[in-house]
């Protein structure tokens, strides 16, 4: 119940114009940092390296277990890291957006990382990891111990601050996707509409917004987040790759508006690196497969229906028998 409230909460804060939801977006942020150097500074403070580096024997002894529990621990980690480029999907709303998305991406992955990095070691110098890895609440753990219970129950508040705030900023994103499909014929046209005073995609937001009202009360999170996972890396990230290399080849690198060094080694890389992990999400995997196939067979519903790419070809061929006649 709470979950599924505060998806409604979400949808009515997004539902304005995109310099109110810059405002609103500024002040999640501040909730969101600040409490995240509140947890360093207070574990710089009562830092114990004997806790934060206290390794169990053959920790570090590779193996096919060792690898198969990075997988496992990197399934939520890589999830932590996913909203660098959730500013692509607002390309349209930003202005130069060819320096500032770059710009954001980096200045996004670069501060995720030094702040993750910082605040786990600031909580393993506190909670030795044999304690911290049997509490599903290791941040009001953490705080409880260094400043009662009273900070602790605040904490607490504060994660769900900055849960709330990565949700906001993904169904802000994500909400466009299916707009920027339908404005190119590719989507249902309901999606391309705008609201007539506030000019937002306001179709696209509500139906996203009543899907994640849906799943955020029917799946546990953990289903959720390795479905979503196993998903992306096949149709995003893989395909991604899969992608540059098939405009490179069709294109040649001279229209091109990047260029990848040593092509195609770092694609080919991604794509292995992405595919391993895919293996990692267990179970779920048929989830992502599931949400794929259905992907796969909308796509060919609606382009038999557009009479477009594959059902096109043949017309395309016939005409240009035609045109040789």
């Amino acid at each position: 119940m709470i979950s599924g409230g505060l998806v409604l909460l979400l949808v009515v804060l997004l539902y304005r114009k995109i310099t109110t939801i810059g405002k609103i977006s500024m002040l999640l942020w501040a909730g969101v940092v600040g409490t995240m150097l509140w947890l360093i500074w207070g574990g710089i403070r009562h830092f114990d390296a004997k806790l934060a580096f206290d390794f169990p024997p053959g920790a570090f002894h590779l193996s096919s277990l060792w690898f198969a529990g990075l997988g496992a621990a990197m399934v939520n980690t890589v999830y932590s890291y996913w909203g660098y480029y959730n500013i692509c999907h607002l390309g349209g709303e930003i202005r130069e957006p060819e320096k500032n998305i770059p710009r954001g991406i980096f200045l996004s992955i670069l501060g995720i990382t030094v702040l993750y990095l910082a605040m786990q070691t600031s909580l393993l110098g506190v909670i030795p990891w044999r304690q911290a890895e049997n509490t599903p609440f290791i941040a009001s753990l953490f705080v409880e111990k260094l400043y009662g219970v009273g900070a602790a129950h605040f904490v607490t508040w504060m994660v769900l601050w900055i849960a709330l705030a990565s949700v906001f900023s993904l169904l802000l994103g994500y909400s466009r996707v299916p707009y920027s499909a339908a404005l190119d014929g590719n989507f249902f046209p309901i999606f391309a509409k705008v609201h007539p005073t506030k000019h937002f995609p306001h179709i696209s937001l509500l139906i996203l917004g009543g899907l994640a009202f849906l799943f955020s009360i029917v799946l546990r999170l953990e289903t959720a987040i390795a479905g979503i996972l196993a998903m992306r890396l096949i149709v995003q990230f893989i395909g991604q790759a899969v992608g540059v290399i098939l405009l490179h080849k069709r294109w040649g690198p001279e229209r091109l508006p990047f260029k990848m060094w040593l092509f195609p080694v770092p694609a080919i890389l991604t794509m292995l690196g992405w595919a391993w992990l895919f293996w990692q999400t267990g179970p779920a995997r048929k989830w992502g497969l599931l949400e794929i196939a259905l992907g796969v067979s909308a796509f060919l519903v609606w382009t038999r229906v557009m009479r477009q790419w594959p059902f096109a070809v043949e017309t395309r061929k016939q005409a240009h028998v035609g045109e040789e006649a």
